[in-house]
């Protein structure tokens, strides 16, 4: 008969094994606003919203903290213990994209992160006059912030503006509109409107472009050399009048 084999096993083995199994089982985690990792909060601009910090796991008390960014928000006593909830009152727009990180106090890296994705329609609203003369560069600028991103359009005088290579260039970033126009002319007078526009909005500002006459160019290097022989024939004629008077002079004493 063919002798059946086993493998050894420490008696202590499953004990280990079924502590290390419940350890992990139960092991010491955070929520916040029920959510168990890290997450994004989807919000307006509304008066306020919460956040709750809950321990989970723990047979003891423990005390938590709560970061804006890299700074430590602070707490009142009674808010620190196994549960801690902050408010952010009111929603603007600077609290986009901000982290707030709740930690466990007695083991930092035991924490949970929350992205605040605050949106907003863009803000943007008045006008503005100015004055070019012709042949000049003009740039006509809006700043304006919105989440989701904005885009825009140019309008003169209520229509959508043809732009034209080599006299119109048009610069867009996440907050800055930019139209300039190169050597304006007289047929660019008129009103730009920059429209800024989301899914939650639009906002529009308007710019009065007032085209001048150009101003004529004085020759300044010419103007001074004018002067300066305006000057010197002045000054020799001085001078030689004085050495006639000088002359008469001495020709007058001469006689007497």
């Amino acid at each position: 008969m063919e002798q059946r084999r086993s493998l050894a096993v420490p008696c202590g083995a499953p004990i280990l094994a079924i502590s290390f199994l419940a350890c992990v089982a139960t092991a010491l985690e955070l929520s916040v606003n029920n959510h168990a990792a890290d997450f994004t909060l989807s919000t307006t601009l509304v008066p306020a919203i919460s956040l709750s910090c809950l321990v989970h796991n723990s047979s003891q008390a423990e005390e938590l903290l709560w970061y804006r960014g890299d700074g430590q928000v602070g707490l009142n006593a009674g808010n620190k213990v196994n549960i801690s909830n902050i408010c952010i009152s009111p929603v603007n727009e600077s609290d986009n994209g901000v982290t707030f990180t709740c930690r466990l106090a007695r083991d930092k890296s035991v924490q949970l992160s929350v992205i605040l994705d605050v949106q907003f329609p863009p803000q943007l609203s008045g006008e503005e006059t100015l004055h070019v003369e012709e042949e000049q560069d003009v740039t006509l600028t809006c700043n304006s912030k919105s989440n989701p991103q904005a885009q825009s359009t140019w309008l003169k005088d209520n229509h959508s503006l043809t732009l034209q290579q080599s006299h119109h260039e048009v610069y867009q970033t996440s907050e800055i509109f930019r139209l300039s126009i190169k050597k304006v002319q007289k047929s660019d007078n008129g009103t730009y409107t920059c429209v800024v526009e989301s899914p939650l909005g639009y906002g529009t500002k308007d710019f009065h472009l007032i085209v001048e006459d150009k101003k004529a160019v004085f020759p300044t290097e010419a103007v001074i050399a004018a002067a300066v022989v305006v000057s010197l024939t002045i000054l020799f004629g001085i001078v030689a009048r004085k050495d006639k008077i000088f002359k008469k002079t001495a020709t007058n004493y001469l006689l007497l």
